[in-house]
């Protein structure tokens, strides 16, 4: 994640603290010593929507094989043990799982904070008093699109008005609550709609998502926008948030899975206030750019390990089996020790570029989908050849 509110005003949000202390700087198995990876859960393959761009390929049918209650409570336990800071419940829709509240309030019992990750639109009211009675601390909501386009992105008339009510009763009730997006092709032109929504409804954090070629979404390649376009996209994003700080309205604006947003805000604030580029860069740094296998990981609904959860073709053990630190630190699987230290591994734009440290090879999903390599350049770095020095 590219927490732009931090770079460009220095606000301090939760999250800051694990992507741009200085502990987390050089760290092998999580993002500070001695601390797992945040860690997603698909807890269920189950959804009730369609998505065009899944990448779980999830349907409205029960699928068979997932962790029961008992094998879930141990592997939360195991994360525990690990020091995993975050679960974020992911899906399928987490909120199917007839099980998922016992299963966040054992987790927030065991010290580990827990996220969600859902389509907002099952949380009723009632719904969203319990996770904020359960202690959850974040509930991230998607939208990808107003209205209309938001329904046909998500496969079910209706899903925008469900997933806004989901948003509001959370607000409601206190409960931290924000938008996900994920900008495509389909969406993009809504992107200034977005903005004037989370003003309107006084929705407190956005994350605007790149395009991950993995699940269905694999079939969205040449679905997603444009290197200009991108470019175009980052200076909205960048002159939005700007625009809420002036205006003294607190949101917190991200990026998330593609790093090269970060260099593209570096190198314009150094037309503008070179100072704070350079402060910029130090915390870029901090972070170390891609931390996929690093300081985030995946676990599916069957207990498969992942390094992310756009990365399912590539599993290192199963929970049921061993447990997720153990699986975790064994390097014996070469992508999960490539991923640990790729540089060495990198190729093409990404190998030469002078921007590696702080972008640390960008997506390896969207290479091997493009490629066929795991190894190879992102396709959607859009900096130009000699923004990163060839």
């Amino acid at each position: 994640m590219i927490s732009v509110t931090k770079l460009l005003c220095d606000s301090a949000y939760f999250g800051d603290g694990l992507r741009y202390s200085h502990s987390s700087r050089g760290a092998v198995h999580g993002t500070t010593t001695n601390q797992g990876p945040v860690v997603v859960w698909n807890c269920t393959k189950t959804c009730n929507l369609k998505c065009i761009h899944c990448y779980a390929g999830s349907e409205s049918k029960k699928y068979e094989g997932e962790l029961t209650h008992a094998e879930a409570k141990r592997f939360i336990d195991d994360l525990a043990a690990f020091n995993v800071p975050v679960i974020l419940f992911s899906g399928g829709e987490p909120l199917i799982r007839e099980d998922i509240m016992d299963l966040a309030k054992y987790a927030t019992r065991h010290g580990i904070r827990v996220t969600f990750s859902t389509n907002g639109t099952l949380i009723d009211k009632e719904m969203a008093k319990d996770l904020k009675t359960i202690g959850v601390g974040y509930v991230g909501i998607s939208l990808d699109g107003i209205g209309e386009n938001n329904d046909r992105f998500r496969g079910k008339k209706g899903a925008f008005d469900a997933a806004l009510r989901g948003i509001q009763n959370c607000l409601e009730v206190g409960q931290r609550v924000g938008l996900r997006f994920t900008i495509n092709r389909h969406n993009y032109a809504d992107l200034h709609d977005i903005f004037k929504l989370i003003e309107e409804e006084n929705i407190p954090r956005v994350c605007f998502y790149h395009l991950v070629y993995s699940g269905r979404g694999s079939e969205m390649v040449k679905e997603d926008i444009t290197h200009e376009e991108s470019r175009y996209a980052m200076d909205l994003i960048m002159e939005k948030t700007m625009d809420f700080h002036r205006r003294g309205l607190e949101k917190e604006i991200l990026t998330v899975d593609n790093h090269a947003d970060g260099v593209y805000l570096y190198l314009k604030l150094q037309n503008s206030d070179p100072l704070r580029a350079e402060q910029v860069l130090n915390l870029l740094k901090i972070n170390g750019g891609n931390r996929t296998g690093i300081a985030i990981g995946e676990v599916d609904w069957y207990g498969n390990v992942h390094p992310d959860q756009f990365t399912q073709n590539h599993t290192f053990g199963n929970v049921k089996e061993r447990p997720f630190g153990q699986i975790w630190t064994d390097v014996s699987h070469p992508i999960l020790a490539g991923l640990k230290n790729r540089k060495p591994l990198l190729k093409g734009r990404c190998a030469k570029c002078r921007w590696l440290d702080v972008c640390n090879g960008n997506f390896r999903a969207r290479a091997e989908a493009v490629t066929g390599d795991f190894w190879e350049s992102d396709p959607a770095c859009y900096l130009t050849d000699a923004e990163i020095g060839l």
